[in-house]
């Protein structure tokens, strides 16, 4: 496939992860890497690793992500986490499900391929979520897109406003409300590269911030 797509990482404090996870991108997809306030040195190996970098001091997934987004060019964008969790060459069957016109969005779905990998209140916390959004939306997710491909201009169309760990909860109520077609697609899940740690998944707390986020994307939704 020669379609381009610009693939976002967002990236906080990942430089050890991401020559591992730059290597396994596939040919077609450009690497921008968004520099969310690391202390680790992420900018300067993702420079000299090829890849374009931004940064972005507001701090945030949601404002990493639309960062990268915005100073993305190519017509199609992925995003995906720079922890080394996700495979970037598992990215290519959703390119060509958007490319071909099968979807708006083509998201992942994340199947654990090692113990430990997604830790019980996580998965908790993931799941009461899509149980609000299958009941409030009728949206037949397994997960919350945490990889996922689309034409850049139709999500920045699409408005999405939270800048924290809301903004995939709330790119999908939006993509649902604007009648997108949105295909989900099994995706390896392992343990996130060694010298990194999860800011959500890591630790009950960071779970529970995350949920905090995500109820009120979820209520703010519910009131539009």
């Amino acid at each position: 496939m020669t379609t381009t797509c610009d693939l976002v990482l967002p990236c906080r404090d990942e430089a050890a992860a991401l020559p591992g996870v730059i290597a396994r991108v596939p040919a077609g997809f450009r690497v921008v890497v968004v520099d969310n306030g690391s202390r680790d040195g992420t900018a300067e190996v993702a420079r000299d690793l090829g890849a374009t970098v931004v940064e972005e001091e507001r701090p945030g997934y949601g404002a990493a992500v639309h960062a990268g987004v915005e100073a993305a060019s190519a017509e199609y964008v992925a995003v995906l986490d720079g922890d080394g969790s996700m495979d970037p060459a598992e990215l290519a069957p959703l390119l060509a499900e958007v490319h071909e016109g099968r979807a708006t969005m083509a998201v992942g779905r994340r199947r654990p391929g090692a113990r430990g990998a997604w830790p019980w209140h996580a998965r908790a916390g993931n799941a009461l979520v899509l149980a609000w959004l299958r009941r409030r939306t009728g949206l037949p997710v397994r997960d919350i897109a945490p990889a996922r491909v689309c034409r850049r201009r139709d999500l920045l169309d699409l408005g999405v406003e939270d800048r924290r760990f809301g903004y995939p909860v709330e790119l999908l109520v939006r993509a649902q409300r604007a009648g997108w077609t949105i295909t989900e697609h099994d995706i390896t899940y392992l343990p996130r590269a060694a010298g990194t740690r999860s800011k959500v998944s890591g630790s009950v707390r960071g779970t529970m911030r995350a949920g905090r986020d995500f109820a009120r994307v979820l209520a703010t939704e519910a009131g539009r």
